[in-house]
């Protein structure tokens, strides 16, 4: 199985995952603040492509399937990402 990343905004996520949760709130609050792409989850263990590649890294955050940042929420290099993506 490989793995399908959507458009707009990713978290590779695993269940029970605390900074995961935390990457959420922080996009969350990013998101009252500036616009952002459409959020999903993608969970660790649904492929083992996913796992083997992010094991370490959880939570991930992609954008249209490229890695932005990990482990914690990078607010200025997304926005700056997205600014870049729309020009």
């Amino acid at each position: 199985m490989t793995a399908f990343f959507p458009a707009g905004l990713a978290v590779v996520t695993r269940e029970g995952c605390g900074l995961c949760e935390q990457m959420f709130e922080d996009l969350h609050e990013l998101g009252l603040r500036a616009a952002l792409p459409p959020i999903s989850a993608i969970d660790l263990q649904s492929d083992p492509g996913l796992e083997q590649r992010f094991v370490l890294e959880v939570p991930v955050l992609l954008l249209d399937g490229l890695v932005v940042c990990h482990g914690r929420l990078d607010a200025a290099l997304l926005q700056r990402t997205l600014l870049e993506r729309a020009s």
